[in-house]
């Protein structure tokens, strides 16, 4: 009994770490740039929460209801970009301002989710994808009220003070982290009702779900809307952290990489989609810093070159990892776990099947 409630208990004792841990002074030299008090740590941390949120509601998609979007940085965008209009635009306060933005996400996510699921595999990547190129050209080409190619800033005077400057970014961390528990909650609630068992069914045999009577339409729409709308809670965040955004924020290039993330800790993992979405956003941002080390600047050409790309170095860490562990982090440590415990399972049966044995062995005699 007490094994079911490890997961919850070593979830809930993580959270309480990273939210104490603005107030102590630790540090990792060459993955958080400063000590964990320091601004500019809080914000790289904070970076990470947002991506992971992101890559979880992703992960709800293609890991529950095995959708492959191309599409999905649509709706992380929508937040953002919701967020910084109706600041700007309609003076609303904050949090009326945030309300706003998850459901302009969310209907957007209904009115293209409804269309793209007309169609299945490939072809749903396709209209996904089309989706997000169209969201993409009216971001550049409104300019008056998107901000065009220059992006999108955050209206200060409609955000409270305590979520405003870098005097503020423990208060910043503390939302995103908020955010993220939010997100995996919802997620987690998903999966574990008869919307995410449907969803999965349906993932696994669709014709079959149909011959029970059942809706899988429905079912994959309602999943859909619910991981847009995360995606867009994720893009709120990611616009107060960064005061501002950019149209890349609802470019297929961003679904790639949140596809990456989620392939990089494992499909169908939650866990994993939070170690893939925070290990990717560290070494984005980390490698940069490394690529204009004084250490690569002093290395051969042929090695100088790729080594100051650091997407060069995320793509081959990206290959190694589908080569030597295709189920992705997770997926790789959850494998390893259930062989070890089908081998303790065998041993274990071994010994009872040795004991029954002895027992039933016949007892000599001896005059």
């Amino acid at each position: 009994m007490m094994r079911r409630w490890i997961p919850a208990i070593v979830g809930i004792a993580l959270v309480v770490l990273m939210a104490v841990l603005p107030l102590l002074n630790l540090s990792l030299p060459g993955i958080l740039p400063t000590p964990t008090y320091m601004p500019g740590t809080l914000a790289l941390l904070s970076l990470c929460m947002v991506f992971a949120a992101l890559a979880l509601s992703y992960n709800l998609l293609l890991g529950s209801a095995g959708m492959l979007s191309f599409g999905h940085a649509l709706y992380f965008g929508a937040g953002a970009y919701g967020l910084g209009i109706g600041l700007e635009h309609f003076g609303v306060p904050l949090f009326p301002g945030i309300f706003i933005a998850l459901i302009g996400g969310m209907i957007i996510a209904f009115l293209t989710g409804a269309v793209a699921m007309r169609v299945s595999g490939i072809p749903f990547a396709m209209v996904t994808l089309a989706f997000a190129q169209a969201g993409s050209v009216m971001v550049r080409r409104n300019s008056d009220i998107t901000g065009g190619e220059e992006g999108l800033g955050l209206a200060t005077e409609q955000v409270p003070d305590f979520l405003i400057g870098v005097v503020n970014t423990r208060n910043l961390y503390w939302f995103t982290l908020v955010v993220l528990v939010i997100v995996y909650l919802v997620v987690l609630w998903v999966d574990t009702s008869r919307l995410g068992h449907l969803a999965r069914a349906t993932r696994e045999n669709e014709q079959r779900v149909r011959v029970l009577g059942l809706r899988p339409y429905r079912a994959k729409l309602t999943v859909f809307v619910i991981a847009a709308v995360l995606a867009s809670l994720a893009g709120v965040a990611y616009m107060l952290l960064q005061s501002g955004t950019v149209p890349r924020a609802v470019s297929a290039d961003l679904t790639i990489t949140i596809l990456v993330m989620v392939v990089l800790g494992g499909v169908g993992f939650r866990w994993g989609a939070i170690v893939g979405g925070v290990l990717y956003t560290l070494l984005d941002q980390r490698l940069t810093v490394l690529a204009g080390s004084e250490a690569i600047a002093g290395l051969p050409d042929f090695l100088r070159i790729p080594l100051s790309e650091p997407l060069f170095l995320l793509g081959v860490l990206f290959i190694l990892v589908v080569m030597f562990l295709p189920g992705g982090i997770a997926g790789t440590i959850d494998a390893w776990w259930r062989r070890r415990r089908g081998e303790k399972a065998r041993l274990s049966l071994r010994t009872i099947d040795d004991a029954d044995a002895e027992a039933e062995a016949p007892v000599e005699v001896r005059a």
